[in-house]
C-alpha cells in the first residue's frame, strides 16, 4: 500500500467501535488511497467508512460529502507544497531535494489533481487552479534567484518541467529503497532546474486552438471520437453522457449506438488508437535512428509531436483507463507497459549499468514532463518549445545522477 500525504499507511485499520484521536486523519488517508486507486466516481462514502471501520453517521460528522473529502485531500497537498517552497533554499541542489521529498510524501497528488479536480465544486477548483499557478510562479522566481542568467519565460518553463518530473511518480507504482528513490528523483529535478536553457522565441503564427482531430476523414465515427475525446478530457468520463457526445456532433444521443455499443466502447476506441499511433511512431523513429542516443531523441521528438497534436488523447491515456471494465484496464495497461519497456530497453543499451526500475523512472519522468507541458496552452506560443523539451528529456534519460 502506498504511503500517503499525511505520512501514514492506509493498510492499518482501527478496531471497529473505537474512537482513535486521529480519526479525521485516518479518514483522509483512506479517501486519498481509494480515490487514487479506484477513481473518485468509483468510490462511495460507505467504502471510505469501511476502510476505517466506522459507519456513515460517524463519517459525516467529519466530512459533509465525498467532494469535501476530495477537496481536503488535494488542498492539504497543495498547502504543504506551498509551505515547502516558502521555506526552501533556492540553490538548485537543495531545492530539488526538498521538492523530491515533498512529492514522495504526497505521491498521489499528481493523479488526484490531473484526473479528479474536475469533480470539485467550481469555486474550489478555481481556487486550487490559482494555487497551482502560484506554486509554479514561486518555483520560477526561485530559479531566477539561483540562476540570474535565466529569464522569466525560461524560468517559467523550467519550473513547470521540474514539477512535471516530480509528479511523474504519481502515475506509476515503481519502488526503490527510500533513500535511493529520493536521490534519483532529486537528481532528475535538479537536471531540469540546472538545464542550460536557450532563450524562448515567440512564434508569430501561434494558434492557441491547436487541432486535435482524431483523423483527417470527415466520417461520423471520426467526428464522434474527436468530440468524445474532448468531452472526456474536459469533464471526465463519468460526467459525460451519450446525449452530450451526440449534441457535440449534431445528432441525437441514441444514434451513437449505430457506431458504438456503449460509452465505454468509445473510450476504448480512443485509447486503442492512441496506443497504436504511439507504437507506429516508435517503429518509424527507431527505424531511422543512427544509434541508441539518436533513437531516444527521435522517440522524444515523436512523443512530443503526438502530445502537441492530440492533448485530449494524452489526457485520457494517463487518467481515464481506471474508468474501463477490469479486463479492458488490464489490456490497456499491458499495452502501455510494453511501450515503456521499449524505451527502457533502449535506455539500458546506452547505460547498461542502470537497473530496469531506475531506467523506467527516468522514462516516466521525461514523458510526464512532456504530458504536462502539452496541456499548458500558454507555453505553446514559443517556436522552440518542442526542441527545448527534447533536449531536457535527453538529459533526463542520459545524464548520470
Amino acid at each position: 500500500m502506498m504511503a500517503n500525504g499525511r505520512g501514514r499507511r492506509t493498510d492499518s485499520k482501527p478496531a471497529r467501535g473505537t474512537r482513535p484521536a486521529n480519526r479525521r486523519e485516518l479518514i483522509l488517508d483512506a479517501a486519498e488511497d481509494l480515490f487514487y486507486r479506484n477513481g473518485f466516481a468509483n468510490v462511495s462514502m460507505i467504502e471510505i467508512g469501511d476502510a476505517v471501520e466506522i459507519g456513515p453517521s460517524a463519517l459525516y460528522r467529519h466530512f459533509g460529502s465525498k467532494r469535501e473529502l476530495l477537496a481536503t485531500v488535494v488542498g492539504d497537498a497543495l498547502d504543504s507544497t506551498e509551505k515547502m517552497l516558502a521555506a526552501s533554499d533556492p540553490r538548485p541542489g537543495q531545492l530539488a531535494a526538498n521538492i523530491a521529498t515533498e512529492m514522495l510524501a504526497h505521491r498521489s497528488v499528481g493523479v488526484l489533481w490531473r484526473r479528479e479536480s474536475r469533480n470539485l465544486a467550481p469555486d474550489t477548483r478555481t481556487a486550487f487552479q490559482n494555487q497551482v499557478r502560484d506554486i509554479g510562479s514561486s518555483l520560477a522566481r526561485m530559479i531566477i534567484t539561483a540562476r540570474p542568467d535565466v529569464g522569466p519565460a525560461e524560468a517559467d518553463l523550467l519550473g513547470w518541467c521540474a514539477l512535471g518530473v516530480a509528479t511523474s511518480i504519481s502515475f506509476h507504482g515503481l519502488k526503490l529503497p527510500d533513500g535511493e528513490f529520493a536521490r534519483l528523483l532529486a537528481g532528475l529535478v535538479a537536471t531540469v532546474i540546472g538545464f542550460d536553457m536557450p532563450k524562448l522565441i515567440e512564434s508569430p503564427t501561434h494558434d492557441a486552438s491547436r487541432s486535435t482531430t482524431m483523423a483527417s476523414g470527415p466520417s461520423r465515427r471520426e467526428a464522434l471520437l474527436t468530440a468524445a475525446a474532448r468531452l472526456f478530457a474536459d469533464q471526465g468520463f463519468p460526467n459525460v453522457g451519450i446525449e452530450d457526445i451526440g449534441a457535440a456532433v449534431g445528432i441525437a444521443g441514441p444514434s451513437i449506438y449505430n457506431h458504438f455499443e456503449s460509452k465505454a466502447d468509445i473510450l476504448v476506441a480512443i485509447i486503442d488508437r492512441g496506443n497504436a499511433w504511439l507504437r507506429m511512431d516508435m517503429s518509424r523513429g527507431l527505424g531511422r535512428a543512427d544509434g541508441a542516443v539518436d533513437g531516444l531523441r527521435r522517440l522524444l521528438g515523436s512523443y512530443t509531436d503526438f502530445a502537441w497534436e492530440f492533448p485530449p488523447v494524452v489526457h485520457l491515456l494517463i487518467t481515464e483507463i481506471v474508468q474501463l471494465p477490469a479486463e479492458q484496464q488490464r489490456r490497456m495497461r499491458a499495452a502501455q507497459r510494453d511501450y515503456i519497456a521499449e524505451w527502457v530497453h533502449l535506455l539500458q543499451s546506452v547505460h547498461p549499468e542502470w537497473d530496469p526500475t531506475s531506467a523506467r523512472i527516468r522514462v516516466q519522468a521525461a514523458l510526464n514532463m512532456i504530458n504536462d507541458i502539452a496541456l499548458m496552452p500558454h507555453l505553446h506560443r514559443y517556436a522552440n518549445l518542442a526542441p527545448s523539451l527534447i533536449d531536457i528529456g535527453t538529459n533526463l534519460l542520459t545524464e548520470r545522477i
